[in-house]
């Protein structure tokens, strides 16, 4: 008996050696009926599997495979299917602190699993967390892994990251820039992307009728201009023309808001989404609301691909302390959008 064909693939990894990555991991696949919603697989170096599961106090039944390319036709055992890669060995990595060595091991890992999904192999990834320091010393050429990531998958459309919290989600229109460059990204085009993106993107989360607000840029919504006119120039606009292209649907989108005050009528229920200005405009505010459960979802990518909010935790790092909620929480999301990807796979 094979594992049901109709099941997502999921494939996880193990994230920065020297990091929190390898035990959460090992903690979430401890988890009752963590496979039930996917078919899961894991791809790592085993001595770096085996430390997770010492360091996180669990021991997880695992059913060995050779290739990425030989997880759909498993036979069903109801547990996690691992599949063992060198990439480094256990000296070349001090827990805890930054090494170009995890950094190439995580590039390597990556990339193999994007490998897999171009070949239709997989149907979502879910990474534990890595270091940008250490993967740019590893040779990562890009400002971030989401870059990395859609230049190796051939994206030549919009792309951004998404940042979740439960049923709310945000995305912003610039990202890892100076604050100081943020206005010069703001356009009614880049604003239209972002916000149709999300949208999209929660209907293959499983929200019906997704309803997005968009944030202001400066103080008070810009006054009516007498405090900045980027609202009365490029939000507004933007808003309307979102509102005309999904004109008569159930107004999936609104704004601009006032960014002290967005987050309140998200936390009242009225929005799925916010599309943020700038980085820290939608961070501060997610990571208050529950910095132990935030995902990120890269966003316009040709597979799902998720991870938990928070980083490497460097300082904990091989304590055992480590909170799996938002490695859990990103699984869940990458079962529920590599379910839509596996369908729309199955229908075309």
């Amino acid at each position: 008996m094979t594992v049901d064909a109709n099941l997502p693939v999921v494939v996880l990894t193990l994230g920065d050696p020297a990091g929190i990555g390898p035990e959460l991991i090992a903690k979430l696949l401890a988890q009752p009926n963590v496979g039930a919603r996917a078919n899961l697989v894991l791809i790592g170096d085993r001595w770096l599997w085996e430390a997770g599961q010492r360091v996180a106090g669990v021991e997880v039944e695992t059913e060995r495979l050779e290739s990425l390319a030989d997880v759909r036709s498993r036979k069903a055992t109801g547990r996690p299917a691992f599949i063992e890669i060198d990439t480094l060995e256990p000296a070349q990595v001090r827990v805890g602190q930054v090494g170009a060595e995890g950094g190439r091991s995580v590039l390597s890992v990556l990339d193999r699993c994007m490998d897999a999904a171009l070949a239709g192999d997989v149907d979502a990834i879910c990474f534990a967390p890595l270091n940008k320091h250490a993967m740019k010393l590893g040779g990562l050429r890009h400002e971030d892994e989401l870059h990395h990531f859609a230049e190796y998958l051939g994206v030549t459309g919009y792309f951004c990251e998404f940042n979740t919290l439960g049923e709310l989600w945000t995305a912003r229109i610039s990202s890892h820039i100076p604050l100081k460059d943020a206005a010069s990204y703001l356009s009614v085009e880049r604003i239209g992307q972002a916000a149709e993106l999300i949208y999209q993107s929660l209907l293959a989360n499983g929200v019906a009728l997704p309803k997005v607000a968009i944030a202001a840029f400066n103080p008070h919504g810009g006054d009516g201009g007498s405090c900045g006119r980027e609202e009365v120039d490029i939000i507004a606009p933007a808003v309307r023309a979102l509102q005309a292209r999904h004109w008569p649907t159930a107004e999936p989108f609104h704004g601009p808001f006032p960014a002290d005050t967005i987050f309140l009528k998200a936390q009242a229920g009225e929005y799925h989404a916010i599309v943020t200005m700038y980085h820290d405009q939608g961070q501060i505010a997610i990571k208050l609301l529950g910095f132990s459960r935030g995902v990120t979802v890269q966003g316009g990518l040709p597979v799902p691909i998720t991870t938990p909010a928070h980083g490497t935790a460097y300082d904990i790092a091989g304590r055992g302390v480590a909170d799996v909620g938002a490695t859990w929480q990103a699984l869940q999301i990458a079962c529920r959008m590599g379910a839509a990807h596996r369908q729309q796979a199955i229908s075309v």
